[in-house]
């Protein structure tokens, strides 16, 4: 009788079985074009989208280091993002996505208690959290207790998601990026039919498409604000191709992915990040210094052929000149409403009342910005804007000590980032430099660094700080 060889290699995955499902998907998305707009020009580009989406997807699976528990994390919060887009006017999902996160991360977190000593450590701690506790006690005392509610349910959610993240002990930034280029390959696949098109799908019935149908934000099925959606592009790109774990076509991948993302987006945000985590990059491999930087013969040529190539082709591509400072929503605005917003907060704190002073504003639980001058005809269309400057939304969240936690923790982060634990310890993952350095560039145009739904980048850069402070 023949013995079983109990240590025999399982069986591999037949190659063709991912080709055969990625064939599948790219010929549905030209079905699904040619049905809804009986255009044979749409359906192929659908067909080459959905092969884009298909072969995203594939790459994902050939990363080492991708876990579960990463997958999940960076997953449950592009998701967030993603939903607060696609059901603009049904919070309900967003919020029954908040309540299923919540609870695998109190599972995955257990004991909380105990862990939560350890969260004063990490300076995204501080950026991301900080405000919601000061924007509850500011809710209690000017007597808002729906605000104060609301607010305990999104720190809880956003403090487990920490806490989850420094239990894992290990490093889930992998499986972070991972997820996140999973949710580029579903935008991508919702939006087939249009994202070849000169004019692309955007959220209906709002004032948030307007004028914004040349940029890209997926599809009917899934919708996502354009610069979120280069953002998760760049920041995988960022995981990715300053680590020497991953092969050389595996970086260079990722990289012309972002770029792709960046162009398609439109994306002045996303363009000005991957420029400066590009930088950063170049320095790093000049100065020889970071753990995991891959090291090449000819470091310039990493450095400047690849990812500043990228660039180049992106501006190029876009515009040149005129798209990093077109206004796009008519004047001379080049900050697109960015800075009537600012000066909105500024001048609100300056006549609210000394407890939002200190605490952050205590109207809505998160704490949006309604401008006069939005564009909407009537109040019912009156947007609820975010600061999109993360200094000035940590003022507008949790006030002047919101603001000090902010800027504590941006130091703390950036400390952990360049030093890592201090002088003998294993220097920080060359990645996490890269990232963390290269978010600054962001502070000015965005509030990724904040959390919250749309703090993508954040849980990154919690992942990664908690992995150097764990080591």
């Amino acid at each position: 009788m023949p013995v079983k060889n109990l240590t025999a290699a399982p069986p591999r995955l037949s190659p063709r079985l991912p080709l055969a499902a990625g064939a599948l998907v790219a010929l549905a998305a030209a079905v699904v074009a040619y049905v809804s707009t009986g255009s044979p020009a749409r359906a192929a580009g659908a067909l080459v989208a959905g092969t884009v989406a298909a072969a995203l997807a594939w790459f994902v699976s050939t990363l080492p280091g991708l876990t579960v528990r990463g997958l999940v994390a960076g997953g449950f919060f592009v998701l967030a993002g993603i939903f607060s887009w696609t059901f603009l006017k049904h919070g309900v999902v967003v919020w029954a996505l908040l309540a299923v996160e919540g609870v695998v991360f109190a599972v995955w977190s257990w004991p909380w208690l105990r862990r939560l000593r350890e969260l004063p450590r990490l300076g995204t701690a501080w950026l991301g959290l900080a405000y919601w506790l000061l924007g509850i006690v500011g809710a209690v005392l000017i007597l808002h207790p729906g605000v104060a509610a609301q607010r305990v349910a999104y720190g809880g959610v956003f403090t487990l998601a920490v806490l989850a993240v420094v239990a894992a002990r290990r490093d889930l930034s992998v499986g972070v990026a991972g997820a996140f280029l999973l949710a580029v390959a579903l935008l991508v696949l919702s939006g087939s039919g249009n994202l070849f098109a000169a004019v692309h799908a955007v959220p209906p019935d709002t004032l948030w498409g307007k004028n914004m149908q040349h940029r890209f934000w997926g599809g009917p099925f899934l919708l996502y604000h354009p610069n979120s959606l280069a953002l998760i592009a760049v920041a995988a790109a960022v995981r990715l191709g300053a680590d020497r774990a991953f092969a050389v076509w595996q970086r260079l991948v990722v990289t012309g992915v972002a770029g792709f993302v960046v162009l398609e987006t439109n994306s002045r945000t996303g363009f000005v990040f991957l420029g400066a985590a590009a930088a950063v990059h170049a320095v790093l491999l000049w100065r020889r210094r970071g753990a995991g930087l891959p090291s090449y013969e000819r470091w310039w040529l990493a450095a400047a052929a690849v990812p500043f190539a990228v660039l180049a082709l992106v501006l190029v591509l876009s515009g040149g000149q005129g798209f990093l400072f077109q206004s796009r929503y008519g004047g001379d605005d080049p900050t697109s409403g960015r800075l009537d917003t600012w000066k909105q907060v500024g001048t609100e704190w300056v006549h609210t009342d000394v407890a939002q002073k200190l605490f952050g504003d205590a109207q809505t639980a998160r704490a949006v910005v309604r401008r006069a001058n939005d564009g909407a005809l009537s109040e019912a269309e009156r947007l609820n804007l975010t600061t999109d400057n993360a200094a000035v939304g940590a003022l507008r969240h949790g006030g002047v000590l919101g603001e000090l936690a902010f800027l504590f923790g941006l130091a703390l982060m950036l400390w952990h980032a360049v030093r890592g634990r201090g002088p003998g310890a294993d220097p920080p993952a060359a990645w996490f430099t890269v990232a963390a350095v290269g978010s600054l560039a962001t502070v000015a145009s965005a509030d990724f660094l904040l959390g919250g739904t749309g703090g993508t980048l954040w849980i990154l850069l919690v992942a990664g700080e908690s992995w150097v402070t764990a080591r």
